[in-house]
C-alpha cells in the first residue's frame, strides 16, 4: 500500500506546474492565466516532519520569535482575553465517512496523511497565561474539553461562544477563569453532517456584541457533491446570539476562515480559501471587504465573473451578480488566518494592515503559502505588497516543520501564531523598545 501511495502521489505531481509566480496572483489585480486539467489532480504537499530540537521559524528583520508555548495538541485557533490569557483550539477534523469517497478521495486521504492532518481531534480548548510578562506561558490549563471540533471564539460580556463544527454554543465567563464546567448551551445549529468536507467554522462579534457572525465553508471544491448539499455552505452567517435567528450575510465564499474587524472603516473583512484543481496557478485565495447581502462567485465563477466550466449545472444569473475580492492572496497559499494590526510591541512599519497565516499549498508546484505575511493598509483599504514576517516553516528539503494557521495579536500587540505542525504558538515581536498597546476593544452586551 506505501508503494502504491508514493506511485499515485509521483504521477499526481508530476506534469503541470506553475508558469508565474505566486507574486503574480497577489494584490488588488491578479494576472488569471487560463484553466489547466489533468487527470489527476496535482499534489504537492510538504511531507510533516516538526521542528527539530532548538528550531523556530524565522522572524523578518527587526523582529523577534519565540515559543509563547510548545507540546500543544494541533492547535488551529485563538482568542486573546481581556485580561492577557490566551485560549487555543487544540482540534483536527470530525469523522467524515462520506467525504471523499473515489480515487481522488483515496488520493487525498493520503495527502491528508502525509501533511500529519489525519489524526484525531482534542476536542479541548486550553488556556494559556504568562503570568511574569516574559512573553512565555508558565500556566497551562485545560480550559474546556469534550466539545466538537472546535474552532472560532468569542466573547460577548460575561458569555464566551465556540464554534464546533456543527453548532455554536456558549459558556458563562468571568475574567480569571481558569477551567469552565458548565454544560455548553447551544446557540444555532451549524451545517455538518457527514460529508462537512470543510470542517472549521469561525466566529467573531460584532462591535456592539448584539450579532456574531460564522464562516460555514463549502461541503466540496465546486459543488461536485450537488448544491443541495451546500445548504447554508459557503458564506458567512449573521447570528442573534440571544434567539439563535440567522441569516445568509454574505454568500458564494468557498471557504472563509479568519475574520476581523478593520479598525478605520470598522468593515467586516475575511480570508477565502479559494478552489483547486484547475493548475498551479489558478485560483488565487484572497481577502475581502464583506458587503452584507453581496454574492462572490463560488461554485459558478471565480474572482468575480470568471465562470469555471466544470460546474453544472451553470448558473449565468449569479454569474452577473459575481463581485470581485478586493486583494488576492496568491493561489493555494491556504490563507486562513487574518488579523488586523495595532500600535504595540511591533516595528512602526506593521501597525496598520493586517496580517495573514498561509497554512501552505497542497494543488501547486511549486508550493506556496507556509509562512505569515503582513498587508499594510491606508484609510481602510490595502495599500502595498505583501510582506514576509515569518517563515521557515519548510525545511532545506521542503518538509513542514510546522505551518501557521491562526493568527492574532495578544494585548501588548504582538503577534501570536498557531502552528499546528510544530504544535506550538509563536510570539513575534519588535526587537527595538516595545510601545502601549491598547487593550482590543471588547463586545458589551
Amino acid at each position: 500500500m506505501l508503494s502504491a501511495t508514493v506511485a499515485v502521489l509521483s504521477l499526481a505531481g508530476c506534469g503541470e506546474q506553475a508558469s508565474l509566480p505566486v507574486a503574480a496572483g497577489t494584490g488588488p489585480n491578479p494576472t488569471l492565466p487560463e484553466p489547466k486539467s489533468t487527470l489527476i489532480p496535482t499534489v504537492n504537499i510538504a511531507e510533516a516532519v516538526g521542528w527539530p530540537e532548538g528550531a523556530q521559524p524565522v522572524a523578518a528583520e527587526d523582529m523577534n520569535v519565540t515559543a509563547f508555548a510548545t507540546g500543544l495538541d494541533h492547535p488551529r485557533w485563538m482568542l486573546a482575553l481581556p485580561n492577557g490569557d490566551i485560549l487555543v483550539a487544540e482540534t483536527n477534523a470530525p469523522p467524515k465517512p462520506e467525504d471523499g469517497k473515489g480515487i481522488k478521495g483515496w488520493v487525498m486521504g493520503m495527502v491528508m496523511d502525509k501533511a500529519g492532518a489525519n489524526t484525531p481531534s482534542a476536542n479541548r480548548i486550553t488556556l494559556l497565561r504568562d503570568g511574569d510578562g516574559d512573553g512565555k506561558a508558565e500556566i497551562r490549563e485545560t480550559f474546556m474539553e469534550g466539545l466538537n471540533s472546535p474552532f472560532g471564539m468569542a466573547l460577548v460580556g460575561d458569555e464566551l461562544y465556540i464554534a464546533n463544527t456543527d453548532a455554536v454554543v456558549k459558556v458563562p465567563y468571568k475574567e480569571g477563569d481558569t477551567k469552565i464546567a458548565a454544560q455548553p448551551q447551544k446557540v444555532v445549529n451549524l451545517p455538518g453532517g457527514p460529508i462537512n468536507h470543510h470542517w472549521t467554522k469561525n466566529i467573531i462579534a460584532s462591535r456592539d456584541g448584539s450579532k456574531l457572525y460564522a464562516t460555514t465553508g463549502s461541503n466540496s471544491n465546486v459543488g461536485e457533491n450537488g448544491m443541495e448539499a451546500e445548504e447554508g455552505r459557503a458564506a458567512i452567517w449573521e447570528i442573534d446570539p440571544k434567539t439563535g435567528s440567522h441569516r445568509i450575510f454574505a454568500s458564494g465564499l468557498r471557504n472563509p476562515n479568519g475574520m476581523d474587524w478593520e479598525p478605520v472603516s470598522g468593515v467586516l473583512w475575511t480570508a477565502v480559501n479559494e478552489r483547486d484543481e484547475i493548475g498551479s496557478d489558478l485560483v488565487p485565495d484572497y481577502m475581502t471587504s464583506v458587503k452584507d447581502g453581496a454574492f462572490y462567485g463560488w461554485p459558478y465563477s471565480y474572482y468575480g465573473q470568471h465562470v469555471d466550466q466544470r460546474v453544472e449545472p451553470q448558473r449565468p444569473d449569479l454569474v452577473a451578480k459575481a463581485i470581485p475580492p478586493d486583494y488576492a492572496l496568491g493561489p493555494h497559499t491556504a490563507s486562513l488566518g487574518l488579523a488586523f494590526s495595532r500600535p504595540g510591541e511591533l516595528p512602526q512599519s506593521l501597525q496598520q494592515g493586517v496580517f495573514i497565516g498561509q497554512h501552505g499549498s497542497w494543488n501547486r508546484e511549486p508550493p506556496s503559502g507556509y509562512k505569515v505575511i503582513f498587508v499594510p493598509f491606508r484609510d481602510g483599504k490595502p495599500a502595498g505588497e505583501p510582506v514576509d514576517v515569518l517563515t521557515g516553516f519548510l525545511d532545506k528539503d521542503g518538509k513542514a516543520q510546522g505551518r501557521p494557521v491562526g493568527v492574532i495579536l495578544d494585548n501588548k500587540g504582538a503577534l501570536l501564531v498557531a502552528d499546528d505542525v510544530g504544535n506550538a504558538i509563536w510570539r513575534v515581536s519588535g526587537s527595538g523598545t516595545s510601545q502601549s498597546a491598547e487593550r482590543p476593544e471588547q463586545p458589551s452586551q
